[in-house]
């Protein structure tokens, strides 16, 4: 029989929690956003999600951590082999996300997880968001899968749409071709215009491409989107386009590219990262030939908006093990979490993980409307989806290292999920657009689909009458010319951008708490205010306590 060691059992730890039972207010929120028949449908799944998240898929997550991809650019006779090893671990993962819960098909197809329709993006990212407490690495070849479908099936030939469509929603992974944007290069990074790899036209059709792409995830995907400056073309965006570039050909021949090496990354170890050499590859033109950043854009923002949910599902899990320490650990004769500076941390952690969750959410529902053609929803969800990214993503990293600080030593030990959680959150804000490029992504959604204005009523209809926030709309007002400001001098951007951020999650919470008729959701929308908002003297004493109800045991 095993000994327990002494003071063994001071040390709280969570294996095993189910992380959607875990979460109470998740499945509330989920009700406001969803039709009551497909969470109904939802909720096995979910639960049996949120074992798994706690418990193996935690436990493979960690064990891809420390196994990660491994390049075998030949065989043994000298032949090139171009093929990326991954732990069984991760084979495992893959199969929950892409087999079992279909999180790569369930918005473009009907028949996943049994549901007769393609589900709206509400469910995609609440399952997804689950998921991610856990592994993070994976989600990113599932988002890009996701995202390369969708932007297929708006701009791509019907040909190429039948050929790869069904490969690309398969829950059989034997069948399934994941997806993967090829898109910077060494000399130009978020700077498409400096797009220096080369297409040349043949005769069939196609085009060959060829060039070195610096950063690519997933860069054995079946599929990935390339930008490419078109043979004979001058300098600028108007010769960049979109390209299909398939790993094999339709004849079964492998294409002309080759990895030439897996980059060694901080965090998302468990996915592999590479570098491309593109040797004439085939690939196959995608819409518009001058519209290729257009068209690459609507890809990057729907990962975009995957990144958001991705950085606020690391703070939920972040603030789960945070507040499972809290309610247990003691010190001094008390526990944690009655301590009055402890409970005053626990809340500027918990603050921004509402406000991710809250705007995830309504962000989704944007991409719902704006997939319908609803008036003013895509200038809504070109500005919403940036803000998200934007600022959920550098939050994440702070409330990620606060998390770990509350387990103490034992949060910076790579056997704990802290470490990892961290790791994996400073790459939110820089894949995808740093800070600085999706902050002045911000004002170009201002400017080109006319946004503010849209915001603003979208932001006023969240306040109703504004007796919850009776602040609010004065500084929404303030903030909204501040982002014009900004417009003639971008240096003001991320100032702008976090303001409009903090304002409208203010409101989404505002609005969600009188649905759900939730005096503690409304006390954390008025804190966001009070303290990310409104001007205040910083050396004044707020010694109002912290409401217990605000920093629930998750495993209780």
């Amino acid at each position: 029989m095993m000994q327990v060691p002494m003071g063994a059992e001071a040390v709280p730890d969570s294996r095993g929690l189910n992380l959607w039972r875990a979460d109470p207010m998740l499945e509330r929120l989920a009700g406001l956003y969803l039709p009551p028949d497909l969470l109904a449908h939802l909720r096995p799944h979910l639960d049996r999600l949120g074992a798994l998240a706690g418990g193996r898929l935690d436990e493979l997550a960690a064990i891809a951590d420390r196994n990660p991809p491994v390049l075998h650019s030949r065989d043994r006779r000298g032949a090139d082999r171009q093929q990326i090893e991954y732990h069984p671990a991760y084979r495992e993962m893959e199969r929950l996300a892409f087999g079992d819960y279909g999180l790569a098909a369930l918005s473009h197809r009907a028949g996943v997880l049994g549901w007769p329709a393609p589900m709206p993006p509400s469910a995609k990212y609440l399952v997804t968001y689950l998921l991610v407490q856990a592994e993070f690495g994976l989600c990113c070849p599932v988002s890009m899968t996701d995202s390369l479908t969708r932007t297929l099936r708006r701009f791509g030939d019907p040909v190429l749409v039948a050929r790869y469509l069904p490969a690309l929603t398969s829950q059989d992974l034997d069948a399934l071709h994941q997806g993967a944007m090829f898109m910077t290069e060494q000399g130009a990074g978020s700077d498409i215009a400096a797009t220096a790899v080369m297409a040349a036209p043949r005769a069939d059709g196609s085009w060959a491409l060829t060039g070195d792409k610096w950063f690519c995830s997933n860069p054995d995907a079946g599929l990935a989107m390339v930008l490419a400056r078109r043979e004979g073309t001058g300098p600028g965006l108007a010769g960049v386009s979109l390209f299909l570039l398939p790993r094999v050909l339709p004849d079964g021949s492998d294409n002309a590219y080759r990895i030439l090496r897996l980059k060694p990354k901080l965090g998302t170890r468990s996915m592999a990262s590479g570098e491309i050499r593109l040797e004439g590859a085939t690939a196959y033109l995608v819409g518009d030939p001058e519209a290729g950043f257009r068209q690459m854009a609507d890809m990057v923002n729907n990962s975009r908006l995957s990144n958001g949910m991705r950085a606020a599902g690391l703070m939920r899990r972040a603030m789960t093990e945070a507040l499972y320490v809290a309610h247990r650990r003691r010190a001094f004769g008390q526990r944690l979490v009655d301590m009055p500076l402890m409970r005053r941390q626990l809340t500027k952690m918990l603050l921004p993980m509402e406000q991710a969750r809250s705007l995830m959410f309504q962000a989704a529902e944007a991409l719902r409307r704006a997939d319908l053609g609803e008036e003013g929803a895509y200038p809504l969800l070109r500005i919403l989806t940036p803000l998200l990214k934007f600022r959920a993503c550098r939050d994440a990293r702070r409330v990620t290292g606060d998390a770990m600080e509350v387990r103490g030593g034992c949060g910076y030990i790579e056997e704990w999920p802290d470490a990892r959680l961290l790791r994996d959150a400073h790459l939110g804000s820089i894949w995808e657009g740093t800070s600085n490029i999706v902050a002045l992504d911000v004002l170009r959604a201002a400017k080109r689909e006319a946004a503010l204005p849209v915001l603003r009523r979208h932001v006023l209809g969240l306040l109703g009458n504004g007796a919850a926030l009776p602040e609010a709309p004065e500084a929404l007002d303030r903030a909204l010319a501040l982002a014009e400001r900004a417009q003639a001098d971008p240096a003001l951007a991320r100032q702008a951008a976090s303001a409009l951020y903090h304002l409208t999650s203010a409101a989404a919470m505002a609005w969600e708490a009188t649905r759900l008729e939730d005096a503690g959701r409304l006390e954390l929308a008025r804190l966001v205010l009070r303290h990310r908002v409104m001007p205040r003297d910083p050396l004044a004493a707020e010694a109002a306590p912290v409401p217990e109800a605000l920093l629930p045991d998750p495993g209780a």
